[in-house]
């Protein structure tokens, strides 16, 4: 079924050089737009027409010289070929076509593997070619593809692979149906080795490449305009009787239902595909001397119901200011990978002094009805997910900043599994084994807050506000007066200040004089320090170590603690001041009934001393 014939080729062949194809090697005019194309670098360079963007088909190795650094692929497991092991019998034969495909192209099969740099990082790259039987994926093209992942996870490299695939070699009926799980399994090895796997689908990228290694890519990039899914346009539209809309398959909608994590241009694939590589690239780290000053928040506390309106403040910063500010090389990661893109939550990777982080942001927005005013919905809890999962298996620190006024609460919320979106997020974030800091940015409101803030080291912005129930609906419980929100947000003991007596929280961020929208750069710069201190403090600790501190802290919040026992310590106090003033006003009899209950009231704080220690 696969054989290895080393030299099968000519020297032209074993060069890398292109052989003869019926792909046009360049047009003269647009397909699209009818623009004349002829001196065109862009189209030249990436078969993109630079008026309209039209992505025209590429070869496999026209990809890859538009994608590696120059000089720099290396070509593996090139002499591998495919036989005919069913006997397959059609009008032509399966031996015929396969020779055919091979000459017309100058590839040996439907796939090309080998190490090169992007960028300056090593990687392996895979691609397949569409013009070689579709781009199938046969036992020679899952042979390859496996054994290119094998290497990678043998040599600690990481892969890129370009998907390009028509469906089922149909000549090797169930043999390659079986290429899913060889495919599959090798693509677990990555995952199991903590390396970097990036897709990048071009058009069309349907059948068992898709729905296979494609799909278990940590990363998944497509092109515009591409053809992406499982089952092709036309048996989707065989299979339903509504007529659908061309734009239905492609990328843009895969995107939109959070099935993928950008669509990009060709044109920007070799620097999106760079700053991926060096992002998970194990190069930087923080060291002690880079830790910047500790911070202090003002001794002058905020009235609560102030800090409520600073917190909501419509020119407030919000997370996507701080990150333009604070991170540098972000990208943004989008979807689910089950139904859709909540745009209230980003995730996404970043370097903060060098050092790489995964991000996981609540974006209220300013105005933007997308963002809904931060409130969270089941897609982006399970979004958040995805970046506490890249941050464990590539061991990088979790940074969340929170600002919701809680989720989403909708019935369609609820009907998506609203409730196990929160448990299991915050179930997941509380068991990672890297370090983790949540920044209160603004609000932090209920279940929607916590399920991203449980964390190693908790900041809150200094006029920032955490709560349970919002002053709003506490007023309404409390006095049936919404009006009285400010006297409920007293007693919530919502402010940072409030929140760091409770022991809830580590460290207040200052912010500028008038609240962080009055200076945002001051503000950021204030957060980033804050952040460096405690991620140079964490880096070092264990992960065995990091549970447990974790652990031990959310466990005892709400015991006996130093606020409880200065609470308890303010109770005995006014009944003894009670006591004395009665021993002045009642009759020898009462002053021996009040002396036993003086006592009596010694007994319960030494009762009450005891319980704190």
């Amino acid at each position: 079924m696969v054989r290895n014939l080393t030299g099968f080729w000519g020297s032209s062949a074993r060069r890398g050089q292109q052989q003869p194809s019926d792909e046009p090697s360049a047009r003269e005019t647009c397909l699209v737009d009818g623009k004349d194309l002829t001196g065109s670098e862009t189209y030249a360079r990436h078969r993109v027409c630079p008026q309209c963007r039209f992505h025209y088909s590429m070869t496999a190795r026209e990809r890859i010289d538009s994608l590696v650094d120059p000089d720099s692929f290396r070509e593996i497991n090139r002499s591998i070929i495919s036989l005919d092991p069913l006997s397959f019998a059609s009008r032509e034969s399966y031996t015929r076509r396969l020779f055919s495909d091979q000459r017309r192209t100058g590839l040996t099969e439907a796939v090309v593997t080998g190490t090169c740099t992007i960028g300056g990082s090593p990687t392996m790259l895979i691609v397949l070619d569409f013009g070689f039987m579709g781009g199938t994926m046969g036992c020679v093209v899952g042979e390859k593809v496996a054994l290119a992942l094998e290497r990678a996870v043998k040599r600690k490299l990481p892969a890129i692979a370009i998907v390009t695939s028509g469906g089922t070699r149909i000549q090797e009926g169930v043999l390659s149906l079986m290429q899913m799980a060889k495919t599959s399994i090798a693509a677990n090895k990555m995952n199991e080795a903590g390396l970097p796997f990036v897709a990048v689908l071009a058009n069309p990228a349907t059948g068992q490449a898709y729905g296979s290694f494609a799909n278990l890519a940590d990363v998944i990039l497509a092109e515009p305009g591409a053809i992406v899914g499982f089952s092709s346009f036309r048996v989707i539209q065989q299979a339903t009787e509504a007529p659908l809309s061309a734009e239905s398959h492609m990328a843009e909608a895969r995107l939109e239902h959070g099935l993928i994590d950008a669509v990009t241009d060709r044109r920007d694939h070799r620097t999106v595909l760079g700053v991926l590589l060096d992002l998970f690239g194990p190069r930087y780290k923080l060291t002690r001397a880079d830790r910047g000053q500790q911070v202090s928040a003002s001794a002058n506390q905020p009235e609560a119901w102030d800090s409520v309106q600073m917190a909501r403040h419509e020119s407030r910063p919000t997370a996507s200011d701080y990150i333009d500010r604070i991170f540098d090389s972000f990208v943004e990661l989008h979807g689910d990978r089950v139904y859709g893109d909540d745009r209230s939550v980003m995730c996404g990777l970043g370097q903060l002094a060098g050092q790489t982080v995964v991000l996981l942001a609540q974006e209220r927005g300013h105005g933007d009805p997308g963002t809904r005013g931060g409130r969270t919905r089941p897609e982006g809890f399970r979004k958040a997910q995805r970046g506490m999962k890249l941050a464990s298996k590539f061991s990088l620190p979790l940074i969340s900043m929170i600002d919701t006024p809680g989720p989403d609460l909708s019935e369609e919320a609820e009907q998506h599994g609203l409730g196990n979106a929160i448990a299991t997020t915050m179930a997941m974030i509380s068991a990672l084994d890297v370090p983790t800091i949540s920044v209160v940015l603004g609000e932090g409101g209920s279940g929607g807050a916590l399920a991203m803030g449980v964390a190693d080291r908790t900041l809150m912005m200094e006029h920032a506000i955490y709560w349970a129930v919002s002053p709003e609906d506490a007023a309404q419980l409390i006095y049936q007066d919404t009006d009285r929100a400010d006297e409920a947000a007293e007693s919530l003991k919502l402010t940072a200040y409030d929140c760091r007596e409770l022991e809830i929280i580590d460290i207040i961020v200052p912010e500028p004089p008038g609240g962080a929208h009055a200076d945002p750069d001051e503000a950021a710069r204030q957060l980033r320090r804050a952040l460096l201190g405690e991620l140079v403090s964490l880096q070092d600790r264990p992960g065995k170590k990091l549970l447990k501190e974790r652990y031990e802290k959310y466990r005892n919040i709400g015991e006996y603690s130093s606020h409880f026992g200065a609470a308890i310590n303010r109770e005995v106090s006014g009944l003894r001041s009670l006591v004395a003033s009665g021993v002045r006003r009642v009759t020898r009899r009462g002053r021996t009934a009040d002396a036993n209950g003086d006592q009596a009231v010694t007994d319960l704080a030494q009762d009450a001393e005891a319980k704190t220690e």
